[in-house]
């Protein structure tokens, strides 16, 4: 699979932007600040729905735009796809496939497969667990797109029951209507959060033995790498509390995938009625996948505070290099493979792990890289360069670029906030 063609309407620095993409390694080079990263963003949002930058679409919108769009093409084989999709301000997204009528943006997902590398992907080792869930339902949907359904509609059922949590609370009492509503949503909220849960369990278990490998690929093998879900549903009744004030399980999700699921439901409503109580006090719900992290491990110890800057560098890398080998797994028919996407990933790599990760991705259908520098690029990369400058796109043939009035900082990468489903009184992030 590659992308074909690119256009940008009112998405970040670019007012209008269009330009072809070719399918082999194709390099974005310009100093910092330019766009480069605008664009291989839109490309990873017409895949996930998601930037990898920022948590909320927002920031994607020029300033003082109230809509951007997206279009791309897309080469699958013999087959060519244009997906649009409508990112709004103050209204729902929406998506057109192939020029059809507006549907939900959630119906774009999956028609295009990227795998993104990026700085950012430090946060998945170092970060709070909210950045390794997304990951998990990133990969998901990337492999099953109908499956965005289940982290929709669990969002949903979980903003309803906090709603009568933090009601109860601000009461200062219980009553017996807020106890019987409260089983009902206790109901809704463990068959959708078990059928989520079940998915990422699986998933966890595709996704291990791809990360022992590209972890060993990466490095000298002097240690191996591991992965492991750690579930708040479980028949322990013992929370610990994180470094942010949450709670999070003890328990981990060994046994759980064994489980059918009306089983991991009923196990879920039973978690959930152990610790009512803290969550009444609390008024937020500290049960479900929204509380659950993935562990990496590195020998038998973490790597979140005991690995070296190296090690959780190739542990982030070996993350993104796993889905791309599950993708290629699942999907071997002609035109499968993911788009590779390297945003400013060679600079903050040794010699060593540039030379180990150039050489995996580079066999790829198509690879798309940004750098500052064209020195940054290990020489398996040096392919097609396009040189991106302020407002576009410069001495490419059949590009029409018209710069948007936007504050330098559109292009700088923003926080993604705090993670709302591990500290106590935020709205939760799944």
């Amino acid at each position: 699979m590659y992308v074909e063609h690119l256009s940008l309407t009112g998405f970040r620095s670019y007012g209008q932007l269009d330009t072809a993409v070719e399918p082999g390694i194709t390099v974005f080079v310009g100093p910092n600040g330019v766009g480069k990263t605008n664009i291989v963003e839109a490309i990873g949002y017409l895949a996930t729905l998601s930037s990898h930058r920022v948590s909320t679409d927002k920031p994607l919108i020029s300033f003082g735009e109230e809509r951007a769009i997206i279009r791309g093409r897309f080469v699958r084989g013999t087959q060519r796809t244009s997906v649009e999709v409508e990112i709004n301000a103050d209204a729902a997204n929406r998506a057109r496939i192939n020029r059809s009528n507006p549907v939900r943006a959630r119906d774009a997902a999956g028609i295009l497969k990227t795998v993104l590398f990026a700085p950012e992907d430090l946060a998945l080792v170092k970060g709070d667990p909210s950045g390794r869930r997304r990951y998990l339902d990133d990969v998901m949907v990337s492999l099953l797109p109908h499956q965005s359904a289940l982290r929709a509609d669990y969002e949903r059922v979980l903003k309803q029951r906090n709603a009568l949590l933090k009601s109860a609370r601000a009461a200062g009492r219980f009553s017996t209507a807020h106890d019987s509503t409260l089983d009902v949503w206790d109901q809704h909220l463990a068959q959708a959060g078990a059928r989520l849960l079940s998915a990422r369990l699986l998933l966890t278990d595709q996704l291990r033995p791809h990360v022992q490998r590209a972890y060993k690929e990466l490095t000298d093998g002097s240690k191996a790498a591991d992965i492991a879900y750690v579930s708040s549903v479980s028949s322990s009744p013992d929370l610990r509390t994180d470094d942010d004030g949450g709670a999070m399980p003890r328990a981990s999700g060994e046994g759980l995938q064994d489980l059918a699921l009306p089983e991991l439901t009923e196990l879920f409503i039973a978690s959930l009625l152990r610790h009512r109580k803290k969550e009444l006090e609390r008024g937020i719900s500290l049960v479900g996948p929204h509380r659950d992290d993935l562990a990496l491990l590195l020998g038998s110890v973490p790597a979140k505070g005991y690995a070296s800057h190296g090690e959780t560098w190739s542990m982030a890398l070996a993350l993104r290099l796993a889905s791309y080998y599950l993708l290629l797994e699942e999907d071997s028919t002609p035109g499968g493979n993911p788009v590779l996407i390297l945003d400013d990933v060679f600079a903050e790599l040794d010699a060593q792990r540039r030379t180990r990760l150039a050489a995996i991705v580079a066999p790829a259908e198509q690879v798309l890289v940004t750098a500052a520098v064209g020195d940054d690029i290990p020489e398996a990369l040096l392919g097609r360069q396009i040189r991106v400058v302020p407002g576009g796109i410069d001495g490419v043939e059949g590009v029409d670029v018209r710069p948007a009035d936007v504050p330098e900082a559109a292009e700088g990468r923003q926080d993604s906030g705090e993670d709302a489903g591990d500290v106590d009184g935020g709205e939760a992030h799944v």
